[in-house]
């Protein structure tokens, strides 16, 4: 065993024992350098960047849950439950069945109507535009279906859908089937009096409604809601999209 003395004698002694430093001289700089230390591994994030990710987990799961919830209770109110049979401004007959496999944004106007359908329909149109310019989203598919079947037959529509969009869908029919569309998305629609020209406004739900690939009623959006914020629900419920067919 060695016994280390305390005293000036030992500390002296110590001194004897370390190797001598050579002065610095040109050529022996490495000896006079401190090594340095080197880490390679980086443990898993701490503190505020952990807390951070956390938090983005946390609200995305909270938000996908909150969707989820919002769809089952609009599924059970049993909107767009229904079937129906329209011809579109080109003649040809269609039902809900064909636009299966897509999603769909549909909105019930009239040709006649001075603002609100103009502008509920450029809303609409800038949605499809603000979705097609998102790579990897699958195409929305646009339809308007009118509530005045009586002015808006088959010519009037195809005036009336090319000032918007190429791809907006115009439907229109005959006053019950018309009714019958309505009835099944819950549309209320009535003709006010005709003035001396015979013309009239006719007073309508203002919603944009949301149907997805399955054709099942998933969403629907009232004026307040611009076409951002629409877009961006739109895009929520394509991710939290599952088909039960």
């Amino acid at each position: 065993m060695l016994l280390l003395a305390r005293g000036p004698k030992a500390k002296a002694w110590l001194c004897q024992l370390r190797p001598p430093v050579p002065p610095m001289t040109p050529g022996n700089e490495a000896l006079h350098m401190r090594p340095r230390r080197h880490f390679s591994w980086q443990g898993p994030p701490q503190g505020p960047r952990l807390r951070t990710r956390l938090l983005i987990t946390a609200l995305f799961g909270k938000e996908r849950r909150r969707q989820q919830q919002r769809t089952e209770a609009l599924r059970q109110a049993a909107v767009g439950q229904g079937d129906f049979s329209l011809l579109d401004h080109q003649g040809l007959t269609r039902c809900k069945a064909d636009f299966r496999g897509q999603w769909v944004l549909m909105y019930f106007g009239f040709t006649h109507c001075p603002d609100i359908c103009p502008d509920e329909l450029e809303k609409l149109v800038q949605v499809v535009q603000q979705l097609e310019a998102k790579p990897g989203l699958p195409p929305v598919q646009p339809i308007f279906i009118t509530v005045d079947p009586e002015r808006d037959d088959v010519a009037a529509m195809a005036r009336y859908v090319r000032d918007f969009h190429p791809r907006l869908l115009g439907l229109t029919g005959s006053v019950e089937q018309v009714a019958q569309a309505s009835r099944s998305y819950r549309v209320y629609y009535s003709a006010g009096p005709k003035d001396e020209d015979q013309d009239y406004i006719v007073d309508h739900s203002i919603a944009i409604y949301l149907l997805n690939p399955d054709g099942l009623f998933t969403d629907y959006y009232g004026r307040g809601r611009s076409a951002e914020q629409i877009a961006d629900s739109v895009q929520r419920h394509m991710a939290a999209f599952r088909s039960v067919l």
